[in-house]
């Protein structure tokens, strides 16, 4: 029944997407504008709240369907990252979120009256060092005030929660330098202009992405998510989601490629034959479906892994690593074959290069993930 219930989401999001072509993501992406449009289209399917539960108005399905969910959106041409969050940030928040919690917001996220987007825990002297941040989170009274910056905090414009990692004890004052941090569910709606501010970033891809700076906001107590001091923690069942979600998009994108520089090699002529009657055409292009083929069970293995509650860090990491470089030699291919016609805004190729390119650095970068497997998979020293 579940394969079943896949094979259905996959043709329903196709059939969804269909009313998304190409011409809508390069107008979109020429205003350098959100997709309103397209996300408003996925709440009312009510693809966005597949990961939460029937009891709060969700369908109640594991990772596996948000994976088909955001493989078929980037396989027909879109792009799942104006609205992946709320399906990542979703790992923490149901593992760990309190009763209370999950019954004031998930109800509303499902509905689609509010957006859970924001996911605030990069900042731009910690990077891919979550245990260095500096944005504080201090009791007081019956409030928290939060004071830093986040970077990279995609969707922060159009988000109404956010979920926020900071960190409640000083870093000298834990005995692990993971501990001590904390996670919160902001209510942003209230917060800009009172202690929260956002500036947006301009980028060679169009992710609406932002700085947030925190200057003395104040925030309920009850905001903290799970316990305090363990946030590190709470929010690898996001960053393991993330991974696995983001690697199902490259998938998503790698057969979107193949497809296209397929088409294209059969139909454009060349010296009076098609082109891709030529070796050192077809060659590359069967090469990247291979490898796109093979990233895809990784992503499967990682995503069952998460969904039966086991580990899952190590495979999560070699997914998103697998998937990322996958999608980017179909990138790079289906560039090549196309030639000039490659970089020409009608064909899409060239938008969907820059967006695929880059998940070799975010959400965590190729040679982090090669740093954890050498570490946490062979035994290997640690080497930072």
């Amino acid at each position: 029944m579940e394969g079943e219930t896949i094979v259905q989401i996959r043709e329903a999001v196709r059939a969804l997407c269909r009313e998304f072509p190409g011409e809508y993501w390069r107008r979109v992406d020429r205003g350098r504008a959100y997709p309103t449009e397209f996300v408003e289209a996925l709440t009312r399917s009510g693809f966005l709240a597949v990961l939460i539960p029937e009891e709060y108005g969700g369908s109640g399905l594991g990772i596996r369907a948000a994976c088909a969910i955001l493989e078929e959106i980037h396989a027909s041409g879109g792009n799942g990252a104006a609205c992946h969050a709320q399906m990542y940030t979703m790992g923490t928040v149901l593992r760990h979120g309190s009763a209370a919690q999950k019954a004031r917001w998930l109800p509303a996220v499902a509905r689609g009256e509010l957006r859970l987007q924001a996911f605030g825990v990069t900042e731009p002297g910690a990077g891919t060092d979550t245990s260095s941040i500096r944005t504080t989170a201090v009791r007081r009274g019956d409030c928290w005030v939060v004071d830093g910056q986040k970077i990279w905090t995609s969707r922060a414009e159009h988000s109404d929660l956010m979920l926020l990692l900071a960190r409640t004890t000083p870093k000298d004052q834990v005995g692990r330098r993971t501990d001590g941090l904390s996670v919160f569910l902001l209510d942003m709606r209230d917060a800009v202009g009172r202690g929260l501010e956002i500036r947006p970033i301009r980028t060679m891809i169009n992710h609406a992405t932002t700085e947030v700076f925190f200057d003395g906001l104040e925030i309920p107590a009850d905001s903290l998510v799970g316990e305090e001091g363990k946030g590190f923690r709470h929010i690898l069942d996001g960053m393991n989601a993330e991974r696995i979600l983001i690697a199902a998009e490259c998938i998503g994108d790698g057969r979107w490629f193949v497809e296209k520089a397929g088409g294209y090699a059969r139909e454009r002529e060349v010296f009076g034959r098609p082109i891709g009657r030529n070796q050192g055409v077809q060659f590359p292009i069967a090469r990247a479906h291979v490898q796109v083929e093979a990233a895809r069970l990784m992503v499967e293995k990682a995503a069952g892994l998460y969904d039966a509650g086991l580990p899952c860090g190590a495979e999560a990491n070699m997914a998103k690593l697998l998937a990322s470089e996958a999608s980017w030699a179909a990138a790079d291919t289906c560039l090549q074959t196309h030639g000039g016609f490659g970089f020409a805004e009608e064909y899409d190729v060239e938008r969907k290069f820059r967006e695929t390119r880059l998940y070799q650095v975010a959400p965590v970068s190729t040679n982090m993930i090669l740093s954890y497997v050498a570490e946490h998979v062979l035994g290997l020293p640690r080497s930072y």
